[in-house]
């Protein structure tokens, strides 16, 4: 198995609709052009950002044909794979990688939170099925299920595992992983308000959320890291700070939605039952929003 070595910010790109619910492939060619364009080193479809829960099992497969179309082979397309059961996981993965995705991202088996002999297990048995490299999704806090650095000493026999998201919100995390395996998985930071302390302890990359609104900051903020430009990259971390916080919160998915479209680059149709924001909600990430841009730096020197 290759091992591509995926490296950068990975956006984990909303799935774009319209007003009645259905997909809009238009606007969604149109947002992952502008991703690319800005600089990103892959993109992610179908994560929970991306709404993978109100997404059909073909929808799913649509919205990535439509990342691999814009692409066109300029950058790996991953698609999350975030299945209630394994063999619909083995079925969906077998599926994309015919379709020509480069990879997976793999979530828990939703709804159920396994232990950690079942979760490897379901990450054994997708990467048989997908033969194709994947990213393990580990997200205690959201989703109940924690593969420790012991779990990835176990895993590491899988060559098709090459990479880990890391969303728990201990930063201790990224050194206990690189300490346990060494280089045998690129990590990606998953968690945006942890992004400059996740790089600057060894992280390879970043799964990123606010990056749907900012590609070309937060793809200066790790040129700047990866150049060791710690003073310069603090400050842009600082400024984007508040517009990272709404990335950890219930309401992701609304929130960035909304900040898309504020900043002009999406809509904020959701799948019910999440709504669009109202009220102080609304006003709150207005606020933020309109001060982000009213002091938003010129990172062009930084691309």
């Amino acid at each position: 198995m290759h091992n591509p070595k995926w490296r950068g910010i990975f956006p984990a790109v909303t799935t774009k609709f319209k007003e009645n619910e259905d997909l809009d492939h238009a606007a969604m060619e149109k947002h992952f052009d502008f991703q690319i364009n800005s600089g990103v080193h892959g993109l992610l479809t179908c994560g929970s950002l991306g709404e993978a829960s109100t997404l059909s099992f073909d929808e799913k497969l649509e919205v990535t044909q439509t990342a691999l179309n814009v692409a066109d082979k300029r950058l790996p397309v991953l698609v999350n794979v975030s299945e209630t059961r394994t063999a619909n996981a083995v079925r969906f993965v077998e599926q994309a990688a015919k379709m020509g995705v480069q990879g997976f991202m793999v979530m828990p088996s939703v709804l159920y939170a396994a232990d950690s002999r079942e979760a490897k297990d379901n990450l054994r048995t997708i990467a048989k099925a997908a033969q194709l490299p994947i990213m393990v999704y580990n997200n205690p806090v959201a989703y109940k299920v924690d593969l420790t650095p012991a779990d990835f000493i176990d895993l590491s026999d899988c060559e098709q595992i090459v990479a880990i998201k890391e969303s728990t919100d201990n930063i201790r995390r990224i050194t206990d992983l690189r300490n346990a395996v060494g280089t045998r998985y690129q990590l990606f930071m998953g968690v945006d308000d942890l992004s400059f302390e996740g790089l600057a302890v060894g992280a390879d990359g970043l799964l990123a959320g606010l990056v749907v609104a900012f590609p070309k900051e937060t793809v200066a903020l790790y040129n700047l890291m990866q150049a060791k430009r710690y003073d310069e990259a603090l400050k842009l971390y600082q400024w984007f700070m508040p517009l990272m916080h709404l990335d950890v919160s219930n309401k992701l998915v609304q929130n960035l939605k909304l900040v898309e479209t504020l900043v002009g680059v999406g809509n904020e149709f959701v799948r019910r039952p999440r709504q669009p924001l109202v009220g102080a909600e609304r006003e709150f990430v207005t606020l933020v929003v309109s001060k982000a841009l009213a002091t938003r730096p010129d990172v062009s020197a930084y691309l």
